[in-house]
């Protein structure tokens, strides 16, 4: 039996919140995007899918430092609103995994192992004010068709239903990678705040409407971006194309 839930005030029109017999209260999401694919919320069912996702979407990531099944189950359980994914279907083709944190912006020397916690996602603080996106992935054969705002406007959507600050995560420098040997971190960056460099991860990320505060040296493990990452903010009073706020009851 589901009961409709009073918990919260303020609801998308896309996310439902239900208390399923009597106990856990669970936020349930789907959005119909107009070309057919849709986002939703990420279900134990999914774990295995989602997965493999990370060896397409993140080939040459540390797989240390890449999401397995049991990991997707454990994000559920910590915070199961924060896990969406984009489906064909039903074939997983997209994915965020998100965290609550008290976030310290003066803080420079966060990782990515800092957030994951061994791909667990036990940095999560239920009370936290920031909604951090560990990740965003769109398998290469969706690309171009909207999948990655669709997830980042469900982000902020959500980052409206819990009255967070707004969204903040570390952009991966995807194209710095190929040109580390005549140029340094520093100059792309600048180039990337100035406009004059296009990335293929931040320069969206931008368009969509984060901010970049800072570089962050050695983030992750990855060659394609020389392990560099932008520690990129997108706050609550922005809005994002496709998300609808709040419904107030």
């Amino acid at each position: 039996m589901v009961i409709p839930s009073p918990v919260c005030s303020a609801l998308s029109r896309n996310w439902r919140e239900y208390t399923a017999r009597g106990e856990n209260v669970v936020s349930d999401y789907r959005r119909a995007l107009p070309n057919g694919l849709v986002i939703a919320a990420a279900r134990p069912e999914h774990a295995p899918a989602l997965e493999e996702l990370q060896r397409v979407v993140f080939p040459t990531l540390a797989d240390a430092e890449r999401f397995k099944a049991a990991h997707y189950l454990k994000h559920l359980e910590l915070f199961a609103e924060g896990q969406l994914v984009g489906l064909d279907g039903d074939r997983v083709i997209a994915a965020t995994a998100t965290i609550r944190l008290r976030f310290d912006f003066t803080d420079r020397s966060h990782t990515f192992a800092d957030i994951i916690q061994g791909g667990w996602l036990t940095s999560h603080e239920p009370d936290g004010d920031w909604l951090y996106g560990a990740d965003i992935g769109v398998h290469p054969d969706y690309r171009g068709r909207g999948l990655a705002q669709a997830l980042y406007a469900a982000r902020q959507e959500l980052v409206w239903s819990l009255g967070l600050k707004g969204q903040v995560t570390a952009g991966m420098m995807s194209g710095y990678g190929a040109v580390k040997h005549r140029m340094r971190a520093e100059d792309y960056y600048e180039g990337l705040v100035t406009g004059r460099i296009n990335d293929p991860t931040l320069s969206m990320q931008q368009r969509v409407g984060f901010e970049f505060r800072a570089l962050l040296e050695n983030y992750l493990s990855d060659p394609v971006c020389d392990n560099y990452s932008v520690l990129i903010v997108l706050d609550a009073s922005k809005h994002v194309p496709g998300a609808s706020r709040p419904i107030t009851r």
